[in-house]
């Protein structure tokens, strides 16, 4: 889809279209293309049908609200979910001006202005920059919200009270985990957040800690247990902790322990802890084993083991019921015996590959259990266990 086909969509026919279109978003795509060629060009019905699909699948980053909005492919792709994405604006005081210097299709400026603040916003590509200010206009966040097509450096952070940067981590070749490789460059992006009062930059949750500016904090959010990204606050946004954890949809949130030394090591236990991917990434893994009474199995791996079960929300846990030094034949027997079939198999510090187990276990029994690979020392281990 071009500019041009995306402006149509938003005529009176187009809409008429897209209206048609969702009717047959499901159906056969030879059929559907036919029954909307019949009052429609070609052009219109592909953009059309590009943009029912994307907002059925959009459902699941944006609920409802995708029934309302437009997409591209990469920028759906790329877009924060909505629950994130408001969880990071709330910390930004509500009237706030922000400069958002490369919005994509939009999802942050929307959280943004439901948080009450303006927004004023670039993004380089002409069609991603249309897209975004059509999803302002179409959830009603118009008068909050300006979108333009242009580089970051068309807006200067020292005119507004917050800088929000969610740098482009796709190069030509995919995706990028080089920060220098970012568009804008970090180097440039921190030249921004050095002319801004206070500055919000939103990056992979894999950043080397070296990038990370000093002064910053640097929060790391997970969504059900699945790490979504790393955000670094500067400024007067700066938290002063260093490094935060939060977990959502629950909202909890863990910070350092000034008293705290490194967690202590022993012996596998009657439980094994795995921490959520937050606090892993935010180097928190000890005040988790504080917090249920654990210790590591290994210093350098974030499995933590307890002799109790302790309830706590940053890990989940499991019983050991078999810990075997790491062999294929041994496992096998071990989960044969125990009549398993379906398991679910874990690892950290281990050179497995998983689904070549799985395949090669060649397992038929009707019960469960769960399979942790790791480490404890040079040694591979494997631990058979179930959930708690």
């Amino acid at each position: 889809m071009d500019l041009d086909a995306f402006r149509e969509l938003l005529t009176p026919l187009g809409q008429e279209a897209l209206d048609a279109a969702a009717q047959v978003a499901g159906d056969d795509p030879v059929s559907a293309v036919t029954r909307l060629r019949r009052r429609y060009d070609a052009g219109l019905v592909s953009a059309a049908l590009t943009q029912a699909g994307l907002r059925l699948r959009a459902r699941e980053k944006f609920g409802a609200d995708a029934d309302l909005m437009y997409f591209t492919p990469a920028g759906l792709e790329q877009a924060t979910r909505r629950e994130v994405a408001d969880h990071r604006a709330r910390r930004i005081p509500a009237g706030s001006r922000v400069a958002d210097v490369c919005c994509g299709i939009g999802g942050d400026l929307l959280a943004l202005a439901r948080a009450g603040c303006v927004v004023e916003a670039v993004d380089a590509d002409p069609l991603t920059a249309a897209v975004a200010w059509a999803n302002a206009e179409a959830l009603g966040f118009g008068d909050r919200v300006s979108v333009r097509a242009a580089d970051a450096s068309a807006l200067d952070p020292s005119a507004f009270d917050v800088l929000f940067a969610d740098p482009a981590r796709r190069t030509a070749r995919g995706r990028t985990f080089d920060p220098a490789a970012y568009s804008p460059p970090w180097p440039d992006v921190l030249e921004m957040v050095a002319k801004a009062e206070a500055a919000c930059l939103k990056v992979a949750p894999g950043i080397p800690y070296e990038f990370l500016p000093e002064g910053t904090e640097a929060e790391w959010v997970s969504y059900r247990g699945d790490v979504k990204e790393a955000v670094i606050w500067c400024g007067a946004l700066a938290g002063g902790v260093g490094r935060r954890a939060t977990m959502l949809p629950s909202g909890a949130t863990m910070t350092p322990d000034p008293g705290l030394g490194a967690a202590p090591t022993g012996p596998v236990g009657r439980f094994v802890y795995e921490p959520d991917g937050a606090a892993i990434r935010a180097h928190l893994v000890a005040e988790v084993a504080a917090a249920v009474g654990g210790r590591l199995l290994d210093p350098h791996i974030a499995y933590i083991t307890a002799d109790t079960a302790t309830p706590t929300p940053w890990a989940s846990r499991y019983e050991v019921h078999e810990t075997l030094p790491f062999s294929l034949k041994r496992l096998r027997a071990a989960l044969r015996e125990r009549g398993v079939g379906n398991v679910t198999i874990k690892k950290r510090g281990s050179a497995v590959d998983v689904e070549r187990l799985r395949k090669d276990l060649r397992l038929s029994g009707r019960e469960s259990a769960v399979v942790i690979l790791t480490r404890i020392g040079e040694r591979p281990f494997a631990f058979v266990c179930g959930p708690c």
